[in-house]
């Protein structure tokens, strides 16, 4: 996984223009537009046109590959209280990742949805309801992954970390597991895969870390780092994507003083990284 990321992120610096921008914005309007005209459409032949299925879509009907996207996976009020948060926090991780990076995680998500969608289609014979439930759920762990700390509240009234309902989130993911029948209940691990892949590999070796002292010696730490630049063709290299400043020397590198130890990032993930504990 630490090579496909190495290889999203050397992708993203070739092509920063790709992706489209705001582009949470356009998914939240999608579903709030999907979500009024059904609530007068009492029949659901709206929902129904839209919807993902294998079958139609092999009979001509591909825009369904996109607008199962918008298609609202909460209903009433709560729905505008999702909307809101899924646009929070998939413009958040715009912000941080950037659009290109963005973009790849959003839509690797649906590909890898659909994908599984047409396997389960053609082993049993029989249409599945997908929705971008899971893709929305896979961004909520990745946003709790980058910012654990922040405060939400709580049936509107109690403050809580978001790390605390990520893990609230995960027992249910585990739960949904348990219950749903093979081999539908693989759709929601396929779904957040694009979460493993992305934020994986850093949050699993924080995990494994232990936390002995939060002093840093940065003088010792530095002195560390020289010997090993000594011995190295570079001088500057990214904890996260392992661009240096020999290949990328037009990019900026710059040292994390919220992490323990003395680590290097560059430019596009120096606010993009999990904190290293020890």
């Amino acid at each position: 996984m630490n090579n496909l990321m190495k290889k999203i992120d050397m992708f993203c610096y070739k092509h920063p223009k790709f992706g489209i921008k705001n582009l949470m914005l356009y998914v939240v309007i999608g579903n709030l537009i999907v979500w009024l005209f059904s609530m007068m459409d009492t029949s659901g032949l709206l929902i129904n046109i839209l919807k993902f299925s294998p079958q139609m879509i092999l009979r001509g009907q591909i825009w369904r590959l996109v607008t199962f996207a918008i298609v609202p996976t909460n209903t009433g009020i709560l729905a505008i209280i999702m909307f809101y948060f899924y646009y929070f926090i998939g413009n958040t991780l715009e912000q941080n990742w950037g659009v290109p990076k963005f973009n790849i995680y959003f839509f690797s998500g649906m590909i890898l949805t659909i994908i599984y969608g047409f396997l389960i289609y053609f082993i049993t014979g029989s249409d599945i309801l997908i929705s971008a439930e899971y893709i929305y759920l896979s961004m909520f762990f990745s946003f709790a992954a980058l910012f654990p700390n922040t405060e939400v509240l709580f049936f509107f009234v109690i403050p809580m970390k978001i790390k605390w309902l990520a893990y609230i989130d995960a027992a249910f993911f585990v739960y949904e597991f348990i219950r749903m029948p093979f081999p539908y209940n693989f759709l929601p691990v396929v779904a957040v895969l694009n979460f493993l892949v992305f934020c994986g590999p850093t949050l699993f070796s924080s995990f494994r870390r232990t936390k002995k002292n939060n002093t840093v010696n940065f003088a010792k730490a530095a002195k560390k780092i020289n010997k090993q630049q000594n011995r190295a063709s570079y001088n500057r290299k990214c904890e996260v994507c392992g661009r240096t400043d020999t290949d990328y020397p037009s990019l900026e590198f710059r040292y994390c003083s919220k992490c323990t130890g003395y680590h290097c990032f560059c430019q596009d993930h120096i606010n993009d990284h999990i904190h290293f504990t020890e």
